[in-house]
């Protein structure tokens, strides 16, 4: 958390501010080691502040030793307010891309006298960089969520829901150790796999449905984000064609996926295969995304992910082709970006199974 704080305000600096205030979540909690629902962080050259309410007062000082805490008053602006006055901050960095204008507007009404820039995401932009300690914990979530399937694959029949396919997957994943899931999880079988998001419902599944599982597991915080489809009994041929034109994408996707370059680079590959198969305009998403406090970060792997790919970036290669009236096939596995070879942490296999 020092190390953490020192290349902030280092960042700070570099924008001509010394204070900032926190207020996102994934940031706060990023920053200060503070996992509770309610806080921001005034950090200055030399200090560093947590203000929360009463119900965290307890949990705060064990989990954010480095700053101080204090208890806001009912209106946590008037303590803000009062903070900053006393610190003699004429200039002030806040986090304009979270802030909606309703929350800036009150904030500026209390802050008369003191100028408010914005600064971007930068701490966003600090947490697309994992540290090892985060790698780890990814990692579990990621195996998290690989022994759920491998459960639940067993328990696939015909006559049973869409959305007794994701309470399996979501009970199973609890029991492993996650708080629950990373985000909804998704099933969609039959004509419905042509969706990419096609969450859970009532329908049943029956021979011959693909079946499509998006899901992941939240551990310690942090998100995992595994695809896999398999088949209920024999599917259309069609469907099995797809299905290895995704995979060999989706492999050299994952095999491109390394330090130097950019999202749109490493799209290309899978984008090109799936082309060159007689299917574009069948994958309409990117290729993949950054994952880590939240479930959906940057940069992406998409035809306008321009940013280039560092070291221990954790992202998805999630490539798909889907056909309305037919069907769709996904596979994604969670990567770590290294140098020449990706750290795949996702174990599940991704050979064809027909239950």
């Amino acid at each position: 958390m020092q190390n953490r704080l020192e290349k902030f305000r280092t960042k700070l600096a570099g924008m001509q501010l010394d204070t900032a205030l926190i207020t996102k979540r994934e940031n706060y909690m990023y920053l200060s080691g503070f996992t509770g629902t309610s806080a921001n962080l005034v950090i200055t050259p030399n200090k560093a502040y947590l203000l929360t309410d009463f119900r965290y007062a307890e949990q705060s000082s064990k989990q954010a030793p480095l700053f101080e805490i204090i208890q806001h008053k009912q209106d946590m602006n008037e303590t803000i307010m009062e903070l900053i006055n006393s610190e003699n901050i004429r200039a002030i960095g806040f986090e304009d891309q979270s802030v909606s204008y309703s929350e800036y507007e009150v904030l500026a009404g209390k802050l008369k006298g003191t100028e408010l820039k914005g600064i971007g995401p930068v701490v966003d932009e600090m947490r697309s960089i994992k540290d090892e300690q985060e790698i780890e914990i990814i990692a579990k979530a990621v195996k998290i969520a690989d022994d759920a399937l491998m459960q639940v694959l067993p328990l696939i029949k015909p006559g049973i829901t869409e959305l007794d396919v994701a309470a399996e997957l979501e009970y199973r994943m609890k029991k492993l150790g996650a708080a629950g899931p990373s985000f909804e999880t998704i099933v969609a079988s039959g004509l419905r796999s042509s969706m990419p998001h096609g969450v859970a419902s009532q329908k049943k599944l029956e021979l011959g449905d693909t079946i499509t599982m998006d899901f992941g597991a939240l551990y310690n915080h942090y998100c995992s984000d595994i695809t896999r489809t398999v088949f209920l009994g024999q599917p259309d041929k069609r469907l099995l064609d797809i299905y290895n034109i995704v995979l060999e994408a989706q492999l050299a996707a994952e095999k491109g996926a390394v330090r130097g370059r950019t999202g749109r680079e490493v799209d290309k590959i899978a984008r090109d295969i799936i082309y060159g198969k007689g299917f574009e305009g069948k994958f309409g998403h990117g290729l993949g995304h950054s994952l880590g406090l939240e479930i959906h970060e940057n940069p992406r792997l998409s035809v306008g992910g321009h940013k280039v790919l560092e070291n221990n970036m954790a992202v998805t290669v999630e490539p798909g082709i889907y056909v309305e009236g037919l069907g769709g096939v996904r596979i994604e596995d969670t990567i770590i970006i290294r140098d020449q070879t990706p750290q795949i942490l996702t174990q599940a296999p991704k050979e064809i199974i027909i239950l």
